[in-house]
């Protein structure tokens, strides 16, 4: 992103109706929710939007519509890699550019598989470089099928290009971070968004571009909060006090999701369904309960902070 502010950007959910179709009233609801909290970008067509159960025409569509409620408020990105052989997924990239996102997103786990070394997978981002145009690309380190991290002289050189602005880094690693912030040195442009909200402070004051992580589809103005306020020395008590929050409550949100993070939407008064294509396990009552008194938490430390809600 070329927004150099520290910024939120959700990994978008995708709303479903009763019958399983993709429910556009309630996608357009859900950004201006994003929007209203602040998010600085939006990332459509990612894992926590089940973009392995849509058919190609469903995200190409859903992405539309995205850009289309959006009105150039904020840029998008859309993921634009789904397997095969590069010609095709090259060909996908410049369908899902045409939408009028700023980059399209690279899945590394789909340019090579587990056991293939990253001279292979090199090869192919290289090979995929070539055969989309100048298109303006970035990585997403998606543990879906499997985690493929990029090590930092890779994200280093890719972005060397020119080509690389985007990269939702999933390393769990704070100096591993530390290390693929030298990639932007070679792109203004460029920017790295933590997924890991555990060092979430610490990757902030490292020089990462903002945050890109789940916990943004439950509360997306706390993470502008703390993209906004993380440095200021006055605030130091309340920053503290919210990276403490995202650790402690690290699991709960994790647990079958997407469907407890719709479920959380319906109680911020979004008439969601909590109907999923992912087969992510059952909502059970004792995850019910978690995610009850995880809102009352919540709801205190927005009073704290003096966070206003935006639905």
């Amino acid at each position: 992103m070329t927004n150099k502010e520290k910024g939120f950007i959700p990994v978008m959910l995708t709303p479903f109706k009763n019958n399983g179709d993709i429910d556009y009233d309630i996608l357009t609801q859900l950004t201006e929710i994003y929007l209203k909290a602040g998010a600085s970008g939006l990332f459509a067509n990612c894992l926590s939007s089940e973009m392995f159960e849509l058919e190609d025409d469903e995200k190409l569509q859903a992405i539309k519509h995205i850009i289309k409620v959006v009105d150039g408020a904020v840029p998008v990105v859309a993921t634009g890699t789904f397997g095969g052989v590069i010609s095709k997924q090259a060909d996908f990239v410049k369908r899902v550019h045409d939408t009028g996102t700023q980059a399209v997103i690279i899945l590394n786990s789909l340019l090579a598989t587990e056991d293939e070394s990253d001279a292979v997978f090199n090869d192919r981002v290289f090979d995929l470089f070539n055969q989309t145009d100048n298109i303006p690309l970035g990585f997403y380190e998606c543990p879906v099928p499997y985690k493929r991290l990029l090590s930092p002289q890779q994200l280093i050189d890719f972005v060397a290009t020119g080509r690389v602005i985007y990269h939702k880094d999933t390393c769990l690693n704070i100096d591993q971070v530390k290390q693929k912030l030298e990639a932007g040195k070679a792109n203004p442009n460029f920017g790295l968004y933590d997924a890991y909200m555990v060092h979430a402070v610490d990757s902030l004051k490292a020089g990462s571009a903002g945050l890109s992580c789940i916990q943004g589809n439950f509360f997306p103005e706390l993470i502008v909060w703390l993209c906004k306020n993380y440095a200021d020395d006055s605030k130091q008590h309340e920053v503290d006090m919210v990276q403490q929050f995202l650790i402690d409550n690290m699991d709960v949100m994790h647990n079958v999701y997407p469907i407890i993070a719709k479920y959380w939407l319906t109680k911020r008064g979004l008439n969601i369904s909590t109907i999923t294509r992912r087969n992510v396990g059952v909502f059970t009552p004792t995850t019910r309960k978690q995610i009850e008194h995880l809102y009352g938490d919540y709801s205190s430390l927005k009073s704290q902070l003096g966070i206003a809600s935006f639905a």
